[in-house]
């Protein structure tokens, strides 16, 4: 593929400035030649647009559909200049869209919008029942303000909730009870009604099978995933987001947590990952990629293109892996891929990312609003 006659100029795209870009679009497989103009992409040629890509293959803009920038450590709040920065690092990847199913605080209405910062999904203030997540970061509150506390978190952000139907990261909560599956229910009905959509935590059995019946609208993890409940999950287009790569740290808790119980349990769950994840892709089941990165050394921003080959390893095929990431997560999120009057959005390679994996990792062109970004 070549870059034309750019010259690697980077950060540009302001209005008045005309790219443009052409070759195969997946996963359409078909040739395409765009124009960029005022942050958008159109068919119609424009006067004077200096060439950027020039073949290879374009996709839409990459998406981490669990991440959580801006603080490193459980209960530190928000820190504005690592948000920007962990927003910088996904971009640079490719990433031009994020969901960012809770956070220590609701998030500046500048995250998402300024040029230089991914589109961002948002979920509020992480909700739990006393003793669920970290004292600090979640909003704690009784089972009877829950439902009303979800409807004022997705109004208050970007039609998101995030609920903990359970927490486990020790042997204690392998034993702690689920969030109650009616509980989860009318939560779920009285987020709908308003419009906006569930996000569910849940590791156990028990809290992955109260999302399922729920009928929520992620269930983000689910590593105690009864597999029998796919077909329904199909049904009630719940979607899974089993987040592969963060459970290679979680191996290091296991390990700390001195109990032979929880790491049999931890090991036993993230063995059975794999087939659930490529079962639940069989059945129908929406499978999105998501990190979970909280941009320590252990997990980075910027590191989706791990994520599906992981999601590839399942096993799962590659270009519904590549989606995952991609034309499926931006579906699901309510965005659009490549077409006439699409957001210019996109990430192009010089190698077919569907032969090999690790082309994902080193994109030849990211554009975003328009903006050259490398």
């Amino acid at each position: 593929m070549s870059r034309g006659n750019e010259s690697g100029r980077t950060g540009r795209g302001r209005h008045g400035e005309r790219w443009r870009v052409r070759g195969v679009v997946l996963p359409t497989e078909e040739w395409a030649e765009f124009w960029i103009t005022d942050g958008r992409l159109t068919c119609e040629p424009v006067p004077g647009a200096t060439t950027v890509v020039d073949g290879g293959w374009l996709l839409p803009g990459l998406v981490d559909a669990h991440t959580h920038p801006g603080a490193l450590r459980p209960g530190d709040p928000l820190d504005p200049a690592l948000l920007r920065q962990h927003g910088r690092d996904h971009l640079a990847a490719g990433v031009t869209l994020l969901r960012v199913p809770g956070s220590a605080d609701r998030l500046p209405a500048w995250f998402g919008a300024e040029p230089d910062q991914p589109r961002v999904v948002s979920a509020g203030r992480w909700l739990g029942l006393p003793g669920m997540f970290y004292d600090g970061w979640t909003r704690h509150v009784g089972e009877a303000e829950l439902a009303d506390a979800a409807v004022e978190e997705a109004r208050a952000s970007g039609g998101w909730c995030k609920v903990y139907a359970d927490w486990v990261v020790g042997e204690e909560g392998l034993d702690a009870p689920p969030l109650p599956a009616g509980l989860l229910a009318e939560l779920t009905r009285r987020v709908h009604a308003v419009g906006d959509r569930v996000a569910v935590h849940a590791q156990t059995e028990a809290g992955a099978r109260a999302a399922v019946a729920a009928a929520v609208d992620s269930l983000e993890h689910g590593l105690g995933l009864d597999p029998a409940l796919l077909d329904r999950m199909a049904r009630g287009r719940t979607a899974l987001v089993p987040t592969f790569t963060v459970w290679e740290t979680f191996e290091q808790v296991a390990r700390a947590s001195g109990s032979d119980r929880f790491r049999e349990w931890f090991r036993s769950a993230h063995a059975r990952l794999g087939p659930l994840v490529s079962a639940a892709y069989e059945a129908g089941v929406t499978v999105l990629a998501g990190t979970d990165s909280y941009g320590t050394p252990e997990l980075p921003h910027g590191r989706v293109a791990g994520e599906v080959r992981r999601l590839a390893a399942s096993p799962m095929p590659a270009v519904a892996a590549i989606g995952a990431a991609s034309w499926t997560a931006r579906s699901f999120l309510g965005f659009p891929g490549l077409g006439h009057g699409a957001p210019a959005d996109l990430v192009a390679y010089d190698v077919d990312p569907r032969s090999d994996l690790a082309a994902l990792h080193c994109p030849a062109r990211v554009i975003h609003r328009g903006r050259i970004i490398r």
